[in-house]
């Protein structure tokens, strides 16, 4: 297929610094695809704040990434601007609030993402009645489910049909739910969701064994890995963080602990990060750190792009996409 107007601009002029690494990693992306290679793409930050599902859910359906790791708070963040879009506000002024008017705003019930802010009552307790049940219900069954497993019941059990604020096929979680994408959620309890859950638990509404660990995210993750890599398996990393840095450890454990020497290192690593490299950092650490770690391999392509991964992200995708 050739490429549209949007890859056609960045080819010509994307050519040096971070904007030529940004079409070097999005080549190598679109190389790894060729080779059959399957990719894992990590979101970190606000990205589902950031609506990066207006492309990434068409990036989903085109069978771009066949395996997603995410924070808990992207998990549910798509779904809150799914059923609440109008009523988040945007703050552009929002390096100029005064601690009275960030006050103000919390009383107002609105939490703020830099210069968005999510409406508490519309968006969080609305998703609460609902997948409360879904928790209760599996509680009472004595069956156990991921984080994002009881997510994709909400999502497709119609519930939250009413809310919709959005077009559907602008959320990247409705997008993973149709095709049961597989997403790894590590330190969910990190999350808005996570703590209500948790707060269930202390009241002994739940038990907390329902809700399956980040520990047996890691060994779902390491039945996945090798049952998937024949072609390898890439590695695209938005941001830094637990989203990335739990998955890419999955190498050097079945290399290391569980002594699988045949265990191919990741294929492919790219990530998109304005953190600097500094002392002690991972997340601004350079990619031939990870070699070191039994994540990467002397020859696997290695990107980084310093640059605001919600300008960069969507570019790569639609690079990828042809647009």
């Amino acid at each position: 297929m050739s490429k549209g107007p949007i890859s056609q601009f960045i080819e010509k002029h994307y050519l040096h610094f971070n904007s030529a690494a940004l079409v070097d990693a999005a080549k190598g992306y679109e190389q790894q695809l060729a080779n059959g290679a399957k990719m894992m793409v990590t979101l970190a930050g606000a990205m589902s704040t950031a609506e990066i599902g207006k492309i990434f859910a068409e990036f989903i359906r085109k069978d771009k990434v066949q395996i997603i790791s995410c924070t808990g708070a992207n998990l549910e963040e798509d779904i809150m601007n799914l059923v609440a879009h109008s009523h988040y506000e945007r703050v552009p002024h929002y390096r100029d609030l005064t601690p009275q008017e960030e006050w103000d705003l919390l009383e107002r019930g609105l939490n703020r993402v830099t210069d968005t802010c999510i409406p508490e009552h519309e968006a969080f307790r609305r998703l609460q009645k609902h997948i409360y049940k879904i928790w209760k219900d599996a509680d009472d069954n004595g069956e156990r489910y991921f984080p994002h497993e009881f997510m994709y019941k909400m999502l497709l059990s119609g519930v939250l049909e009413e809310y919709y604020e959005i077009d559907l096929k602008d959320s990247w979680m409705y997008a993973a739910a149709e095709k049961n994408l597989p997403i790894i959620v590590p330190g969910w309890e990190d999350s808005t969701m996570g703590n209500i859950f948790a707060s269930y638990v202390i009241k002994g509404d739940l038990k907390a064994s329902t809700m399956k660990s980040g520990i047996e995210y890691m060994v779902f993750l390491s039945d996945w890995y090798p049952k998937n890599s024949a072609n390898g398996v890439g590695f695209f990393q938005i941001g830094g963080g637990i989203a990335g840095d739990f998955p890419i450890c999955v190498v050097p454990m079945l290399y290391q602990d569980m002594e699988m020497h045949d265990v191919p290192f990741w294929s492919y690593f790219c990530q998109i990060s304005d953190s600097t490299t500094s002392y002690g950092s991972y997340s601004g650490a350079v990619p031939n750190e990870k070699i070191t770690w039994g994540k990467l391999d002397i020859k696997t392509p290695k990107f980084i792009i310093e640059s605001d991964a919600t300008i960069v992200a969507p570019l790569i995708f639609a690079y990828l996409l042809d647009l």
